[in-house]
């Protein structure tokens, strides 16, 4: 691999990772004007993804977790494939209404996290990772690939079980009735 690349790999790795660490710190800590975990747990509550606690540790552990592992490139796979199962849920459940830019609260920001997860997560952390300084070889792509179909099955699980419940609207006969 060429120094160039690497150190390419090395920028999107520790932008991306400490981009989304930041913001999972946000929900766990409260740090940088964040809710902290009580309020996203509440929150996760209100949009019916339960049990809730389940739910804010998933997307601490993706975001924070998953974010300072892709940032110092230790066990890549395992914390890009946190990313992507934190930002497409992240897409899916609170952006996808808001349209595409980010000023909308559109799909923007969490996109290009989940794409360079997704690029690292198939490239490989590059020479300047601590997974290369510790000579750990896990075996790239698949490891991610595998990681990551799992993280959006979980994902598509809570999408499912938070959908509104349709309740049928009564007939013309049932109202009269009552």
């Amino acid at each position: 691999m060429t120094v160039s690349m690497s150190i390419g790999l090395l920028v999107l790795r520790v932008v991306g990772g400490l981009t989304i660490a930041a913001h999972g710190a946000q929900k766990l800590f409260g740090w940088f004007d964040g809710p902290g975990y009580i309020k996203v747990r509440n929150g996760y509550a209100g949009q019916r993804l339960n049990p809730a606690w389940l739910w804010a540790g998933l997307v601490v552990l993706g975001e924070l977790g998953g974010g300072l592992s892709f940032a110092f490139g230790f066990l890549t796979p395992l914390g890009a494939a946190g990313m992507v199962g934190a930002m497409f849920m992240a897409i899916f459940k609170v952006h996808w209404k808001n349209g595409f830019f980010n000023g909308k609260r559109g799909i923007e920001f969490p996109l290009s996290l989940l794409t360079i997860a997704t690029g690292i997560g198939l490239a490989g952390p590059g020479a300047y990772s601590l997974d290369s300084l510790f000579g750990i070889n896990l075996p790239m792509p698949w490891l991610f690939l595998a990681l990551a179909v799992v993280a959006i099955i979980v994902d598509l699980i809570g999408l499912a079980i938070s959908r509104p419940v349709e309740t049928p609207s009564p007939t013309p006969e049932a109202a009269r009735v009552s």
